[in-house]
């Protein structure tokens, strides 16, 4: 079946560039929380205390410090499942879709590009960000890239945007549903999302989503995606000191 052009009036003018606007960070805000060290204490001491073992609340942590360590060291996870922390995240499309393998104890909700027209922001790497790939899967490394690998990814990214989302503007001005023409769109698109989660389950995700010197497990995260993790440790860091000492302090491991 033959293709039938989207506009046949001005198909011999090619389409001017869009505008587009370059991004190589993310943003992470702390929205909302309920998280804080006695939470993990409280729930511990129901086992024995029962009712009472809401005083806890009230408590200083700090002079429960080795409970907390001991239920991290033992892998005593439900107590660190007490709590919430909410984040308002702005990066690239393709961070989300690593963000949505995290399933258990994370809830999401996502800009949709079917109810709201997309604005022009997409992600082009900086020089930080190391370039090239070596050795085969499960044992590869990556290394910087040169100034000229570095030039060429930022025109390449640049151009295919520009394309990209004169395309996307292009079927919007005919009529098309924002939801059909979002189709045009690459996923370096910035995209914004509220996730919730618990220190359990951030912990989790930490100790796959960032590399450390304490971890006793390697991990390989993609840079972008353990930016934004690094961004919630340490707002989390500051809501449950001790329990993220304890993390640190037994491997990185979740319990």
């Amino acid at each position: 079946m033959g293709r039938t052009p989207l506009s046949s009036a001005d198909d011999s003018q090619p389409t001017p560039p869009a505008d587009v606007t370059l991004r190589s960070d993310v943003t992470v805000e702390l929205v909302k929380s309920s998280a804080s060290d006695a939470d993990v204490l409280f729930a511990a001491r129901v086992s024995t205390l029962g009712e009472q073992s809401i005083g806890e609340l009230q408590k200083d942590p700090e002079r429960s410090r080795g409970l907390i360590n001991y239920l991290m060291r033992d892998r005593h996870g439900s107590p660190f499942e007490h709590n919430s922390m909410t984040f308002l995240i702005s990066a690239p499309i393709f961070v989300f879709r690593e963000f949505m393998r995290h399933r258990v104890g994370w809830s999401y909700n996502e800009e949709s590009g079917r109810y709201r027209e997309l604005q022009p922001v997409f992600y082009v790497p900086d020089e930080s960000r190391k370039l090239v790939q070596e050795g085969r899967p499960g044992k590869y490394v990556f290394v910087e890239g040169t100034s000229d690998q570095h030039a060429t990814v930022q025109r390449v990214l640049t151009e295919t945007y520009e394309q990209a989302y004169a395309a996307y503007q292009k079927l919007l001005a005919e009529g098309v549903a924002r939801e059909v023409a979002r189709a045009t769109l690459p996923v370096g698109l910035y995209s914004s999302m509220y996730a919730t989660c618990n220190a359990r389950s951030l912990m989790h995700f930490l100790g796959l989503r960032t590399q450390h010197e304490l971890a006793k497990v390697p991990s390989f995260p993609q840079r972008e995606i353990e930016m934004v993790g690094e961004r919630m440790e340490a707002e989390w860091a500051r809501l449950m000191p001790l329990t993220h000492a304890a993390f640190n302090a037994n491997g990185r491991v979740a319990p």
